[in-house]
């Protein structure tokens, strides 16, 4: 059994409330979700401008693994409303 995460550093654009900043947050999240991965806004909930998004999945095989959390880098990224300022990967496998 394998567990891969990926933390998302999120800038937003012009945003000037927490309700603006969920209307852009929610959406991306309900996206990254149709990958069948766990995900949520996990950091700097009470910030206008940023977000910090946590993904998470577990497989049998490693290499669907970074297939999964490829996909979903590519999502978050491809995103204009928002700037992706760094991106944290983790994979732990039966040795960890």
């Amino acid at each position: 059994m394998y567990l891969g995460a990926l933390e998302f550093d999120i800038l937003l654009g012009d945003v000037h409330s927490l309700k603006q900043k969920r209307s852009i947050v929610k959406p991306v999240v309900a996206e990254l979700q149709r990958f069948g991965v766990s995900a949520a806004e996990t950091g700097n909930q009470d910030t206008y401008r940023r977000s910090v998004l946590g993904v998470a999945m577990v497989s049998s095989g490693v290499d669907h693994i970074h297939e999964v959390l490829d996909k979903c880098e590519r999502t978050v990224a491809g995103r204009p409303e928002l700037e992706l300022l760094a991106v944290r990967r983790r994979i732990f496998g039966p040795e960890d």
